[in-house]
């Protein structure tokens, strides 16, 4: 399988995962989550997708520090607009996997333990943003809002996308359309200067505590 390269240089999560690590997936319990893993779960590479794994990241090293180990499974995720307005349910999708959260339909977890059904929420009223992620542990909360524009497109790009898929582009045309889109995609991921404009922290109550 190829893939683009700049994958490999997309920053990674490293987690803690307590049910992989009860049930010997994961030695330890340390798991690490990639770019990659996140375009096989949406099935394609994209603003939305590294924006929504940009989220994950930027919102999770508020809540545990850069040196940190977030608990997969004990993080709750809430979507302030419903799943199937726009790309809300492409990002939440994103979220919920890197945190181990579940919706209604999640693991229901082995005696008391290990739950990940109801941590994943759409249309929550008081969002300060897109999204907010929150400890079980501690309650400690990060909103974030998403701003893909930050990284704009190739003016080419559009025409192009309109003539494939018309089926008028020729291979060219296509490859070359590919390459404007990934690139765009390369630039949101590779630039750790602009991943604080891209995914926005609105609002953290652990920093508004101290204050």
């Amino acid at each position: 399988m190829q893939t683009p390269s700049f994958f490999e240089r997309a920053p990674r999560f490293r987690l803690h995962d307590p049910l992989g690590e009860f049930l010997g997936a994961f030695e330890d319990g340390l798991v690490e989550i990639s770019y990659l893993d996140c375009v096989k779960l949406a099935g394609h590479s994209c603003p939305t997708v590294a924006g929504a794994f940009l989220l994950a990241y930027r919102g999770l090293e508020e809540l545990y520090g850069p040196e940190g180990l977030p608990e997969r499974s004990r993080i709750r995720v809430e979507m302030r607009q419903p799943k199937s307005e726009g790309v809300t349910g492409v990002i939440g999708n994103v979220v919920a996997y890197i945190c181990g959260a579940g919706d209604e339909g999640g693991f229901a977890g082995i005696g008391q333990a290990f739950g990940r059904r109801g941590l994943l929420h759409y249309g929550v009223e008081g969002v300060d943003g897109d999204l907010r992620l929150t400890r079980l542990d501690n309650g400690d909360s990060v909103s974030l809002r998403l701003d893909t524009s930050v990284v704009g497109g190739s003016p080419e790009m559009m025409p192009l996308m309109q003539k494939a898929l018309r089926g008028e582009a020729l291979p060219e045309e296509i490859r070359r359309f590919q390459e404007l889109w990934q690139g765009r995609v390369e630039a949101m991921l590779t630039t750790p200067e602009l991943w604080s404009r891209i995914a926005v922290v609105t609002a953290n109550e652990k920093q508004a505590a101290k204050e």
